[in-house]
C-alpha cells in the first residue's frame, strides 16, 4: 500500500517543468525510505496477544515491544536530527536506515521476548528518519515545490502509522507475527539503495558539536516521562513507581532546560523552540498527537467490541472500515502543496485540527452503523492530512537551514509524546469505565473521545490566537547562533 502511495505522491510532485529530474528521483527515494519506517509505528499493537502466547508471557509484558519502540524513537529523533545538521543529513539518513533494517531482521528471527524488544529499539532509532527526511527535502526540492513534498511525506508518515495497525493482523493470521517485519525490511533495503544512488550530498551543515550533557539529560527525561505514560494504567497512576518517574522526569527536564539555556552550543535551541513563530505549532503538534492516537488507535477496538452496544466486527472488517481514514489522510497530504498556494499554512493547520475534532464528534454522537464510523474516520483523516503537512511545512520554512533537523525533530517528538499522552488518557478513561467487568462501556468511549476532540479544538485556538511574528523577526532570517557558519555538506 505504501509503495503505491509513494508513487502517487511522486506523480503529483512531478507535474510541471519546475522540478528537475534529480529532484524527482530524490523525492521518490526519500518517500520509499520514510515508508519503511512509517509502517513500523503501530505494527506490533494488533499482534501483541499472539506474541505473548508464542513466548509464554503476559500481554502486559509483551506490550513492551511497543513501548520500547516509542521510547527509542523519542530519544533518537532530536539527537540524530542534530547530528544530521552537523555531519550531513544524507549520510546520517543512510546510517539510520541501515539500523532500521538490522532491527527488522533481529525482530523477525527473535528467539525470545528480550531479543524482540532489542530489535524494536533498533527500529525505534529510525524515528530520526522523519526530521532528516524534511531536511533532505529542503536541500533537494525547489522552494515552490517544498510544501507539496513535505505534505506528501507527512501523508506517508500518517498512512503508515494507520496501515501498520490494519495490515499486521491479517498478515500474522495468514503467515505469522514474524512475517509482519518483512515488508518494512524490503522497503528499508530499497530505500538504502535508492538514497545512495539518487539523493545528492548537497545542502548546508551547522558548525559546532553535539552537546553530550544536554543529550543525556534529554534522553533521561524522555524515558522517565514515556515509561509511566505507557505503563501507568497497568501499574496504577497513584503507585510509587509511576509518581516517582514523573517527578524524576520533571527534575531532569528542568536540568536539561538550564543546561540548554546556558550552553553556547545547545542541542535544542530553546530560543527557537519558544519563538513566536514556532511555539504555537509545537503546542498544537503535542495536542494533535494526543488526539490522533486517542481516536484512530482505539477505533479498531471500538469496532470490534462485542458488547450489546458494539458492532462486533472481526479484524479484517475493522481494517476495511479504516480505509476512508487512510484515503482522506493521503489525498489531502498530497494536495497540501497546491492548497498552500491559496490557503495560509496556519489556517490549514487550524482547519485540519477542527476537522479532526468534527470527525471524532460525529463518531461519538452517531455510531450505530459501520458506514457512519467510516465517514467519521474519513473526515478525521482529512484533518490529520492537513494538520500534519502544514505543521511540518511551517517548521521547515521558519528555521535556518542548518537547524532544520533538530527543529523538525523536536516537533516530531512532541507528536510522539502527545501520542503517549493520548493513549494513556483514553486507556484510563475507557478501561477505567469498565470497573470490574471485562468490556468497556460506551460512555467511557464517549467521554474519552470528547476529551481528545477538545484537545484538537484547543490546538486550533492556539494557532489562530497567536499571530505570525513580524517579518523583521522571521526565524529564517536569523543566524542559528552568534558563531554559526554554513558550510557545504559533503
Amino acid at each position: 500500500m505504501l509503495h503505491f502511495t509513494s508513487l502517487l505522491a511522486f506523480a503529483h510532485l512531478t507535474e510541471g517543468s519546475a522540478v528537475s529530474t534529480t529532484s524527482r528521483a530524490a523525492f521518490a527515494a526519500i518517500a520509499v525510505s520514510v515508508a519503511s519506517l512509517a509502517l513500523l509505528q503501530n505494527l506490533v499493537i494488533p499482534v501483541i496477544p499472539t506474541i505473548a502466547a508464542d513466548f509464554g508471557v503476559a500481554a502486559d509484558t509483551a506490550s513492551w515491544t511497543n513501548t520500547a519502540w516509542l521510547i527509542a524513537a523519542a530519544v533518537a529523533t532530536p539527537l540524530l536530527g542534530r547530528i544530521g545538521d552537523l555531519r550531513g543529513r544524507r549520510a546520517t539518513f543512510l546510517a539510520v536506515l541501515a539500523v532500521v533494517a538490522v532491527g527488522d531482521i533481529v525482530a523477525a528471527v527473535a528467539p525470545d521476548l528480550t531479543t524482540l524488544i532489542a530489535g524494536r529499539i533498533l527500529q525505534g532509532v529510525g524515528g530520526a528518519l522523519f526530521p532528516l527526511a524534511f531536511g533532505l527535502l529542503r536541500d533537494v526540492m525547489p522552494r515552490e515545490r517544498l510544501t507539496g513534498a513535505i505534505g506528501a511525506t507527512s501523508a506517508i508518515i500518517g498512512i503508515g502509522g494507520a496501515a501498520g495497525s490494519v495490515l499486521a493482523g491479517p498478515i500474522a493470521g495468514v503467515l505469522s507475527w514474524r512475517a509482519v517485519f518483512a515488508v518494512p525490511l524490503i522497503t528499508a533495503i530499497a530505500g538504502i539503495v535508492l538514497v545512495a544512488l539518487l539523493v545528492p550530498a548537497t545542502g548546508t551543515r551547522a558548525t559546532g558539536r553535539v552537546n553530550v550533557l544536554a543529550g543525556v539529560l534529554l534522553s533521561g527525561w524522555l524515558v522517565a516521562l514515556l515509561v509511566p505514560l505507557s505503563s501507568g494504567a497497568r501499574w496504577g497512576w497513584g503507585s510509587p513507581l509511576t509518581i516517582g518517574l514523573f517527578v524524576l522526569a520533571a527534575l531532569l527536564m528542568a536540568a536539561w532546560a538550564v543546561t540548554e539555556l546556558r550552553s553556547a552550543e545547545p542541542l535544542v535551541d530553546l530560543r527557537l523552540l519558544f519563538a513566536r513563530e514556532l511555539w504555537p505549532v509545537n503546542a498544537a503538534s503535542l495536542l494533535l498527537g494526543a488526539a490522533a492516537f486517542g481516536f484512530w488507535g482505539y477505533l479498531p477496538q471500538f469496532l470490534e467490541t462485542t458488547a450489546g452496544w458494539g458492532l462486533g466486527l472481526d479484524v479484517q472488517a475493522a481494517g476495511l472500515a479504516l480505509l476512508p481514514l487512510l484515503i482522506g489522510m493521503s489525498g489531502v497530504g498530497f494536495a497540501a502543496g497546491a492548497l498552500s498556494r491559496v490557503i495560509p499554512l496556519r489556517l490549514m493547520l487550524a482547519g485540519g485540527a477542527l476537522l479532526m475534532a468534527a470527525g471524532v464528534g460525529f463518531a461519538v454522537f452517531d455510531h450505530d452503523a459501520v458506514w457512519k464510523l467510516a465517514v467519521a474516520g474519513g473526515v478525521f483523516g482529512v484533518g490529520i492530512g492537513l494538520a500534519y503537512a502544514s505543521a511540518a511545512s511551517i517548521v521547515v520554512e521558519s528555521v535556518p537551514a542548518d537547524r532544520t533537523g533538530v527543529a523538525t525533530g523536536v516537533n516530531a517528538n512532541l507528536r510522539t509524546i502527545g501520542s503517549a499522552i493520548g493513549s494513556a488518557l483514553v486507556s484510563t478513561i475507557v478501561f477505567g469505565s469498565a470497573g470490574g467487568t471485562a468490556a468497556p462501556t460506551q460512555t467511557g468511549y464517549d467521554i474519552a473521545w470528547l476529551t481528545v476532540a477538545l484537545m484538537a479544538v484547543l490546538a486550533a485556538v492556539i494557532v489562530l490566537a497567536v499571530g505570525r511574528a513580524p517579518r523583521t523577526a522571521r526565524l529564517d532570517e536569523l543566524d542559528a547562533s552568534p558563531t554559526a557558519e554554513l558550510v557545504d555538506a559533503a
